[in-house]
């Protein structure tokens, strides 16, 4: 059975110091769950695995029982050609997933092609409950809206989330550091007006400082910016 299969392939790429530095690296992730198999392994694998006839058996074996096979999904998510399919596979495991990494490396290259469709999932997914669906979501958001297809609409939306969940928390800091590279001028006045909370407001500026993409006259009014306890 192709489970089965695929565990014991993980089994065997198992790497004891990456294991280690995994557990420190993603405390939301059981440590017992971990094999410790490297990045390019997975997606590499999942490559193969993607082709496939049989990889359904595998994206329906949920929950998981390794934080690598939640790894190994994403990656073979983030294959699939097929857009309406590929929406159906993440819309499917999103409740599976439980830590930042299996949510920020699923990043399906379909959803290039369909950025109109893929706007009204990414509505769903912010407004969902869940911790690395609303992340997933704002993620999206980043990935595909921050260029030519910028519109003021996106980062309101970004915004308006309400959350005390760190890991959402992080990913807006996250999305309006990345903002302030590519579309600085559009972005600068949630900073200047404070639109954010005080905590993801300061962890956008820290971001955007760890920048390359910004120069520094930029950070230097960045950090004029920061809101500092009195």
């Amino acid at each position: 059975m192709i489970t089965k299969e695929i565990e014991d392939e993980l089994l065997k790429l198992k790497d004891q110091e990456y294991r280690d530095f995994q557990t420190r690296l993603i405390p939301s992730a059981a440590a017992d769950t971990m094999i410790g198999v490297r990045t390019p392994a997975l997606r590499s694998y999942a490559k193969q695995l993607a082709r496939r006839e049989d990889i359904g058996i595998f994206l329906d074996d949920l929950p998981h029982r390794f934080f690598d096979e939640n790894q190994l999904h994403a990656f073979i998510i983030s294959e699939i050609k097929d857009y309406d399919r590929c929406v159906r596979e993440v819309n499917r495991f999103l409740p599976y997933v439980d830590n930042w990494a299996t949510c920020d490396q699923m990043s399906p290259k379909v959803f290039k092609k369909h950025r109109q469709e893929l706007l009204e999932q990414i509505k769903n997914w912010i407004s969902s409950d869940e911790t690395y669906t609303i992340r997933f979501g704002i993620g999206m958001l980043m990935s595909h809206f921050l260029d030519d297809r910028f519109d003021m609409k996106y980062p309101e939306m970004a915004a308006d989330v309400m959350s005390e969940e760190y890991y959402v928390k992080m990913m807006i800091a996250w999305y309006f550091a990345t903002a302030l590279a590519k579309q600085y001028e559009r972005i600068i006045p949630f900073i200047e007006e404070k639109r954010l909370d005080e905590w993801t407001h300061n962890k956008a500026i820290q971001k955007a400082l760890e920048s390359n993409r910004i120069p520094s006259e930029r950070k230097q009014y960045l950090r004029s910016l920061k809101i500092t306890k009195k």
